[in-house]
This record gives structure tokens, sequence and C-alpha cells, in this order.
């Protein structure tokens, strides 16, 4: 049922759909990359194949294919429950599905092919930017038109993620996507030297910040409450969280320059900020964990409570290791080491993974018209292969990074390097094979939850979705 009457859940379900697709590609091009790096013949001497033209695809791949789907999907259910009204535009909605599709596409053509601008998680040339500026343009009508037309007096906390996602997302595209065209396929950025790194940093953590940190947190507000079927910790909590996180990370950037050119005082400031973004972070993961008080028994025979409340765990592990890295004598030993990959992995498979699958896991039987996935045993088997394959990832990778770490900074007696750059690598190969490992188990994951998914709505019923005609907490 589709009509005016009722919530538009056909957006919600091509997205999740997408989400699951785009991870598997995004997740299968990780792990080739990550094979390449302990057995570089497997390029093939193809340049469409190389590590340096896969790599972007890989990191857009998760980022902005498997995340912003999963963002994208989440968002617009989230957004109509709460306030209990159809999204906004159904044609607007339809276009932000179709023209997001289009930016991946274009992204899995060009980026192979070398086309790129160079920048971190900005890589997309020019006529692509400005593709995905006109999609979030529309993404920002639906979603704040839906909040404006609500039938609900208040606004739940996790459309206040979404919002400050939405809204930070647009400011750092437009600003750091600033470039002179060249031709139809080359651009230059409009900025230059220590500036240019600035802002690409500045827009890179945020990235970070406001994609892979405030939009979940959306997630967490209201997948966790609903599943646990328990209310938020604190409600209180929440807010004090949010304002606290937004104004906090828009100024931990620099801590991405230490020891460049990037003036000593910025890199201070970035490192500061960083420090106090822990006390913001815990205070999220504190409040979404303890709203299972009460319910902790369901975490032995509910596994989307497992993908929930670990993911979780591991927000507090990475937003613990970061401020740490950021402390200028820590990030001496850490800088251009493999214990970044730790670290950003711990994020993004632990914390963005496991809350992105849990809360699909949770949307995709409601929106298929039934009531569980098609398989609650697989999710089971998900939850597990996926956490040992994070386990053995960012384990590898922390021994390697420090390893490498110490081996580059050894000197002799006499000033000289006591290791050579190549003895670093050779000593780095076995954990480069237990990563792939890793990377692998994880992957598998992701195909068993296509499987799941795929089973579950292949004979989907039309959803019941009438919009509430008293107003009750959904």
């Amino acid at each position: 049922m589709d009509t005016a009457s009722n919530y538009n859940y056909r957006v919600v379900k091509q997205f999740a759909i997408a989400t699951v697709f785009w991870g598997v590609v995004g997740m299968l091009v990780g792990v080739f990359i990550a094979a390449q790096l302990a057995w570089p013949a497997l390029n093939f001497d193809i340049p469409w194949l190389s590590y340096g033209r896969l790599r972007p695809l890989h990191t857009n791949g998760v980022i902005f294919a498997f995340g912003i789907c999963g963002l994208f999907a989440t968002s617009y259910y989230v957004v109509q429950r709460t306030c209990q009204v159809r999204l906004f535009s159904d044609k607007l909605a339809a276009f932000t599905f179709w023209g997001w599709q289009a930016v991946l596409v274009s992204a899995v053509i060009t980026l192979p092919m070398g086309m790129t601008r160079g920048k971190e998680y900005a890589e997309l040339e020019w006529p692509i930017t400005i593709l995905i500026a006109v999609v979030w343009i529309a993404y920002a009508t639906v979603f704040f038109g839906t909040i404006i037309k609500r039938r609900v007096a208040h606004i739940y906390v996790a459309n206040w993620f979404f919002g400050a996602f939405i809204l930070a997302v647009t400011l750092l595209h437009v600003v750091n996507g600033a470039s002179m065209p060249a031709s139809l396929t080359k651009s230059y950025s409009a900025y230059a030297g220590v500036q240019d790194a600035m802002i690409q940093w500045w827009y890179g953590h945020n990235a970070v910040g406001f994609i892979l940190t405030a939009g979940y947190l959306g997630m967490v507000y209201y997948f966790i409450p609903k599943q646990a079927e328990r209310p938020v910790y604190s409600y209180r909590l929440s807010i004090v969280h949010f304002w606290a996180l937004i104004f906090t990370y828009m100024w931990a950037g620099p801590h991405h320059l230490h020891y460049t050119a990037l003036p000593d005082w910025t890199q201070s400031l970035g490192m500061v900020f960083s420090l106090i973004l822990l006390a913001p972070s815990w205070g999220g993961m504190i409040n979404g964990i303890m709203t299972l008080s009460g319910a902790w028994h369901k975490l032995r025979s509910d596994p989307i409570l497992k993908f929930l409340i670990v993911s979780l765990s591991f927000y507090g592990m990475a937003t613990f290791e970061g401020p740490m890295m950021s402390i200028k004598t820590v990030n001496s030993l850490s800088h251009y080491t493999d214990w970044g990959i730790a670290h950003v992995h711990g994020g993004a498979l632990g914390w963005v993974g496991l809350i992105t699958m849990g809360s699909l896991y949770y949307l995709i039987p409601r929106i298929a018209g039934k009531n569980a996935m098609w398989s609650t045993r697989l999710v089971e088997t998900h939850f597990w292969v996926a956490t040992i394959g994070i386990v053995l990832y960012i384990a590898s990778m922390w021994i390697a990074g420090v390893m490498q770490g110490l081996m580059w900074r050894a000197v002799n007696a006499d000033g000289t390097l006591t290791y050579s750059f190549v003895e670093g690598v050779k000593a780095t190969y076995p954990y480069y094979v237990i990563r792939f490992t890793g990377g692998l188990l994880y992957l598998s994951g992701m195909l068993i939850m296509a499987w799941n998914t795929y089973m579950t709505v292949r004979d989907s019923q039309p959803v019941a979705s009438r919009i509430p005609t008293t107003v009750a907490h959904v």
C-alpha cells in the first residue's frame, strides 16, 4: 500500500537493499586490495586493478555507498515514524535514491580509470561533485520538510543527529569541493599548499564526525530503544551529548597534520579539542549501552541487540583511541603507520558496520511485511563471523603499527637508522595476511546478510503502513 495516507516505505526499502548490495561491493574491493598488500602480484599489471586506483574505490564504496545508503534508509524511516507523517515529497525522495545510485555508479567507473582529485574521501571529479550537491539539496528538502509538517510537537533526538549530519555534510562538501575545472574529467583544488591540507582534513575528519558518527548516533537513539523495548536511559544526556559533540568535532581536524607545515598552534588546537571530544563521545556510548538496563538478559537470545550494543563498545574504543593518538608524543609513534589503519577500521567495521547491520536487521522485515528476518540463526552467525573478523583485523594492525613506529625511529649509536624501510615491510608481512583473513571473514558475514535479506524480501507483502490516528510514541 502506497497511498497518500501511508508512510513511504518504498524508498526506505530501496535504500536498505542498496546498502546491502554496496556493502558487498565495497568490502569485496577492500579484501582484494588487502590481499594485494600481502601478495602484490594480484594487481596483474593491470592499471585498473592497481592498489592506488582501487583503494579510493574501496573507501568511497564503504562510506558513500554502504554507509550513506544506510543513513538514507534509516533517516527516512525514523523521521516518518517519529513525526507521524509521510515523507515531504515522494518524487524528491525517489530522486535522491536514483540520483545517489548515479553518483555511486559514476565512482565505480571513474576511479579505476584514474580520474581523481587526489583528496581523501573527496576524490570524485567536479561533474560528480555537482550531482552530489543536487542530490543532497533534495535530501535536505525531504528530511527537513518532513520535520516541518510533523504531527508531533517534539522533535525526537534521533532526528537532531540526522539533521546535523545533513547540514554539516552540506557545508563540508561545498567548501572542500571548490575546484577549478581544467576539462570534463580533470580539475584542481581552489586552495593550495598547507591551506589546502588544512581544509582537506577539516573536511576529512568531519566526514568521520558527521557522516560516520552523528548520522549513526541517530540510529542508536531510535533502534536500540525499539529493539530493547526500553526508553532511552537518559534523554537529558542525549541532548547534552548532541550539543557537546556537534560543537567539539568541528575543531579536531588538525590532529591529522601533526609534524607537518601546519602552524604548531593549529596542531595543538586540534589535539586539545580531540581530547575534549572524549567526554561527549563516551557520554553517547554510555547512554546507548545503559538503555539496556533491566533488559540485559535479551542479549543472550537477541542477535540484533548484539549488533547494536557491541557496535557501541567499538565506538567507545575508537573514540578513546582517537584522542589518545592525537597527543603529539603518541602521534610521533603512530603517524603514517598501520596503527592508523587499525583505528579507522575499529570504527568503520566495529562501530559503523555493526550499527548499520543491526538497524537494517530491525528495519528490513518491517518494510517487507514480515515478523522477522528469514533466518534468525543466520543473523547470529553473521554477528560472530563479523566480530571475529574485526578482532583479527584490528589486532594485527595494532601490532604491525606499533612495530613499524618503533622500527622506523630506532637509531644506532652513530645516529644511522637501525632498520631499512624494506626490513619494516618484511616484518609487517604476516600481519597483512592476518588482516586479509579478518577482512575475508567480515565480507563473508556481509554475504550472509545479503542472502538473508534476499530471502526475506523476495516474497514481501505490501506493508500496512498507516499513520496513527492518535499521536503516540512510535
